[in-house]
C-alpha cells in the first residue's frame, strides 16, 4: 500500500493535452521560438530593470529552496523561466505557479498521459514544432522554452483569456480545477 502511495505522488497533474491542427503560419513561428538553443541571457531596458531582476531572483530563490535546494540548480533554473517566460510575455510568477501544478518542479515528472519535464509538455509538440527528440523535454531549457511558446500560443488563441489558455494547456478546457488551481498557485509567486 505503501509503494502505491508513493507511486501516486510521483505522477505529474498533466491533463490529455490534444495536438490540434494548427496553421502553418503557426507552426513556424512555434518551431522558430524553440529552435534557438543559446543559453538565457537577459537583457534590460535599464539599471532600474536590472535591480528588479536582480530582487525577483532573490525573494523567488529564497521561496524555491525547499523544492530546490541546491543553489546553483535553483539560480539556473530560475534565471532560465524567468528568461523564457519574459521572452514568450508571460509574467514569471505565472509561468512558476503553472509548474508547482504541472509537475511540483520535477525535472524529469511524467504523467499518467505521457506529458513530461517541469512544464509537462506532450511529446507530440516535438513532432509538430521540433525535431522529434523526445528525450528533449526532460532538458530544463527546452521544456520551459516549450511550454511558454505553447502558452502564449494558447493565449492568443483564445483572444488573451487566460482562464481558457491554461484549461486548453492542460486539456480540461471547460472546466475550473486546472485554470484555478494555476492562478491560485500563481500568487504564490508574485512580488
Amino acid at each position: 500500500m505503501l509503494a502505491a502511495g508513493l507511486a501516486c505522488c510521483a505522477i505529474a497533474h498533466a491533463g490529455n493535452q490534444k495536438e490540434e491542427a494548427l496553421a502553418d503560419s503557426v507552426r513556424l513561428a512555434l518551431a522558430n521560438a524553440i529552435k534557438d538553443a543559446r543559453p538565457p541571457q537577459p537583457v534590460f531596458r535599464d539599471e532600474a530593470a536590472r535591480q528588479r531582476y536582480q530582487q525577483w531572483l532573490a525573494v523567488m530563490s529564497e521561496r524555491l529552496k525547499r523544492k530546490l535546494p541546491d543553489a546553483q540548480s535553483r539560480t539556473e533554473f530560475l534565471e532560465t523561466a524567468w528568461y523564457e517566460a519574459t521572452r514568450a510575455g508571460l509574467d514569471p510568477g505565472l509561468v512558476l505557479g503553472l509548474i508547482q501544478v504541472e509537475s511540483a518542479y520535477r525535472k524529469y515528472a511524467v504523467s499518467m498521459v505521457g506529458a513530461r519535464g517541469y512544464m509537462q509538455v506532450m511529446p507530440f509538440w516535438t513532432n509538430v514544432i521540433g525535431d522529434s527528440d523526445r528525450k528533449k523535454l526532460f532538458h530544463m531549457q527546452t521544456n520551459l522554452r516549450y511550454g511558454c511558446a505553447i502558452l502564449r500560443m494558447y493565449i492568443d488563441m483564445e483572444a488573451g483569456s487566460l482562464y481558457l489558455a491554461l484549461g486548453r494547456y492542460n486539456g480540461s478546457r471547460g472546466r475550473p480545477e486546472y485554470p484555478n488551481a494555476v492562478l491560485s498557485a500563481w500568487k504564490n509567486w508574485q512580488m
